[in-house]
């Protein structure tokens, strides 16, 4: 992970940006089941030239990672970038992989950057599930947490407050 991926005049820029875009309950599969997966999100074009640069950093951050770590032939971005808000109340995303079948076959590259500051909610972790031992992953703001989109992992139920993130998948050919 990088722990300052993004600078206050960037996270300013970002909030700007996202502020006049509605936001829509998550579904999955076309499908709403809060009680696998409950959060409002809303999409950032690639198309929009006002998000290119999020799109060229996020770009940025993966390719260095994956220069180091796993050397996957990446070829684009087919998703867009997600803003996903879970509240109070039980937000969370239960266990699950960002890689499936069809389009989803694609992903390689998962990266998740941390909007919130810790102290902003309780609960609501981000965690892997690494063979049979569950990792909590960093709380900071700016965090930007980069991995293979086949971990398993889930954002824990908020309790209180709101947390806040960006996401975005980076893909390449499906694995043979």
């Amino acid at each position: 992970w990088f722990e300052e991926a993004f600078t206050p005049a960037e996270f300013e820029a970002l909030e700007t940006l996202q502020a006049t875009i509605p936001f829509r309950k998550a579904a999955i599969s076309r499908e709403t089941d809060e009680s696998y997966r409950k959060s409002d999100i809303k999409w950032l074009a690639q198309g929009n030239p006002e998000c290119r640069w999020l799109y060229e950093k996020f770009v940025a951050l993966v390719t260095e990672a994956n220069s180091a770590l796993w050397h996957f032939e990446l070829t684009g971005i087919f998703d867009e970038l997600q803003y996903t808000v879970y509240r109070e109340g039980g937000g969370h995303y239960d266990w699950h992989m960002d890689t499936g079948s069809g389009v989803f076959s694609r992903r390689k590259v998962s990266i998740t950057l941390q909007l919130s500051d810790p102290g902003d909610y309780e609960g609501g972790d981000f965690e892997f599930l690494l063979g049979r031992d569950i990792t909590k992953l960093p709380r900071k703001k700016g965090c930007a947490i980069i991995f293979p989109s086949y971990f398993l992992h889930r954002v824990a139920p908020v309790t209180s407050g709101v947390r806040r993130s960006l996401v975005l998948w980076v893909s390449g050919q499906p694995y043979r």
